[in-house]
């Protein structure tokens, strides 16, 4: 499901979101009893940094911050806690745009990807799960185990990030996933810093 300008959609209809986002299924309940409908899907979200789209870039951007505020009010923090990946995009430089070097192809990134899901195909055969986003908190000791340098990392991520623990346990799962991409079973330093810069930043969310 994607959602393109994410604050224009109203707080209350944002937040209906949580449930089904956390327990994958949809809760009702009528006077005539409760009734659960699956609900696994995956959630993209599009938004603008204040109302006319320039900030923080004070040259252009003329909105107050009581506006800025209000606006990305309409986001709760428990909506972001529950995203895996959170994108910055900043203005490409003139300069960039006449660089002639070659990144990674289409074709090697699908390659890569299809490694990393025939690791994830062979660590969770005979259970329950099919991806490391599906990892429950209770085997996340078992499937994104750290080492004692890496341990130490979360533990100054989570001080200086102001993590929650729904937010330590997704960085552990995209760490996971890192990690797949890299050809590697171990989870290391770079792949949990990596995964910890797709959280909210605190520059916007206070």
């Amino acid at each position: 499901m994607f959602l393109d300008e994410l604050p224009e959609f109203q707080r209350q209809v944002l937040d209906a979101l949580r449930q089904p986002l956390e327990d994958r299924k949809v809760n009702i309940s009528r006077v005539n009893g409760n009734v659960s409908y699956p609900s696994d899907f995956m959630l993209v979200c599009a938004m603008n940094p204040c109302p006319c789209g320039y900030y923080p870039d004070r040259n252009r951007c003329r909105c107050s911050q009581t506006q800025i505020g209000k606006y990305m009010g309409r986001v709760s923090g428990p909506i972001l806690d529950r995203m895996d990946l959170c994108v910055e995009l900043q203005p490409v430089e003139y300069s960039n745009l006449k660089t002639k070097g070659k990144g990674e192809s289409s074709r090697e990134i699908r390659q890569r990807v299809e490694q990393a899901r025939q690791r994830q195909k062979v660590r969770f055969q005979n259970t329950p799960y099919r991806f490391n986003g599906d990892i429950e908190v209770c085997d996340i000791g078992d499937y994104c185990a750290l080492g004692a340098e890496e341990q130490r990392c979360m533990e100054r991520l989570y001080a200086s990030l102001q993590l929650s623990a729904r937010a330590y346990h997704r960085i552990l799962r995209v760490a996971r996933t890192i990690a797949d991409l890299d050809g590697t079973e171990e989870i290391r330093v770079q792949h949990l810093t990596e995964a910890a810069c797709y959280r909210p930043s605190l520059e916007y969310w206070q």
